[in-house]
């Protein structure tokens, strides 16, 4: 007799078939719980997720208005507008000295997150690995994990303030190793990565032939040392994907709008799979973000310097707080060294929001090198920074 049905009659309902593995098998933390709560607090402060505070700027607003009054509202071709692809080749030319064809090198994405996921599709087989420092953006653990490959984390140390280690990468390259990750400054320790140890890196994927994604979406904030984008070097160009956007420089994160660059033999499978997700970015965020790229560009400026004022004001605050830290070279993000507390990451975030209302994110979501960390976002003003971290302090120095 053949085993039970799937379809058997339960109740007098059928038994419906499990969810697929990827599904059931992942673990995504608890930070969703921590929002939930956060918007229950009648006075809750939230420095957990990564979305600018500061509004969109007004030429950018007023480029996505009048697309839609003109009814620019249809599906755009598939790499996106042509116009929006040559301010992006013009952008990396100019400030990267990265030279990438706009009619067959670069895409237009439904934000930086997207191409991400497309990055990877297009790079891994069930079984390959994939290097990222540890700690490191936790949709790459959920996006290779959905692909049936390996995220393999490289260790980086506070002790170090959190910088890669060639020799690490090196390593940990295997048979099945089959790409790096890259992304500086780094989220979520605000690490930016000088050079040397960028082009010593690009010396291990050529040694291996690696492929390398370069995540460039904080590189308008960094505060101390210098952007370098590791496709500029002629040897690097037919292996590395180049990701970038607007959301963190233009305070764009709704306008769901990014960007990546490859060569053409990677793009062409590159914009299949896009276009198999979204079709294309929608349409006015193309133009609203051709404004960001080729308008006035002192908005960047003043942005950084407000998040830099706030970064400053942040560590601060927390040095008179005696609550230790890692400075950050970039971002808007500080990692808070909680382990003197003697909570875990998670315990001391639900801490926090339970009995202050300060919804943090644990550090252990960031991979096995932030357990004792929490990431603070400096996306709210200064006065707000201020209240938010005499919370913490609380809760740091009577943790039960």
């Amino acid at each position: 007799m053949s085993g039970p049905s799937p379809h058997n009659r339960r109740q007098g309902a059928a038994v419906l078939v499990p969810l697929a593995d990827r599904v059931r098998s992942l673990n995504t933390g608890r930070a969703g719980i921590l929002m939930d709560m956060l918007r229950r607090h009648p006075s809750g402060i939230g420095l957990g997720r990564g979305d600018p505070d500061l509004p969109t700027p007004p030429h950018i607003v007023e480029a996505g208005r009048e697309a839609l009054a003109n009814g620019l509202t249809h599906y755009t071709a598939l790499r996106g507008i042509v116009e929006l692809r040559r301010a992006v080749a013009d952008k990396l030319r100019r400030d990267n000295g990265v030279a990438m064809d706009p009619e067959t090198e670069i895409v237009i994405t439904t934000g930086t997150q997207e191409a991400v996921f497309v990055a990877l599709c297009a790079l891994l087989n069930p079984g390959d690995e994939l290097l990222i420092a540890d700690p490191y953006y936790n949709s790459y653990a959920t996006m290779v994990h959905y692909l049936g490959a390996t995220l393999v984390g490289v260790p980086t140390s506070p002790a170090e303030d959190f910088q890669i280690d060639p020799a690490d990468f090196a390593a940990r390259v295997t048979p099945r190793t089959k790409a790096m990750v890259l992304l500086t400054p780094n989220n979520p320790t605000g690490t930016v990565y000088p050079r040397s140890r960028l082009e010593a890196l690009a010396g291990v994927a050529a040694r291996h032939g690696l492929y390398v994604i370069s995540d460039e979406l904080y590189e308008s904030l960094i505060f101390e040392g210098e952007p370098f984008s590791i496709g500029s070097m002629a040897e690097m160009r037919d292996r590395t994907i180049t990701i970038n956007g607007f959301s963190k420089a233009y305070s764009m994160t709704g306008w769901r709008v990014g960007y990546m660059t490859a060569p053409r033999p990677l793009m062409d499978a590159l914009v299949t799979l896009r276009h198999t997700l979204t079709i294309c970015a929608p349409s006015a965020s193309q133009y609203a973000a051709v404004a960001a790229l080729t308008g006035p560009q002192d908005c960047l400026v003043e942005r950084r310097e407000i998040f830099r004022r706030r970064r400053d004001f942040a560590m601060a605050r927390l040095a008179d707080a005696k609550i230790p830290f890692v400075r950050p070279g970039g971002t808007f993000y500080v990692f808070v060294d909680i382990r003197p507390s003697g909570l875990s990451s998670e315990e001391f975030a639900f801490t926090l929001m339970e009995r202050e209302g300060v919804f943090v994110y644990p550090g252990s979501y960031f991979g096995a090198a932030g357990e004792g960390f929490e990431r603070i976002s400096t996306v709210v003003p200064e006065d707000v920074l201020q209240e938010a971290v005499g919370r913490m302090a609380r809760v740091f120095h009577r943790p039960r």
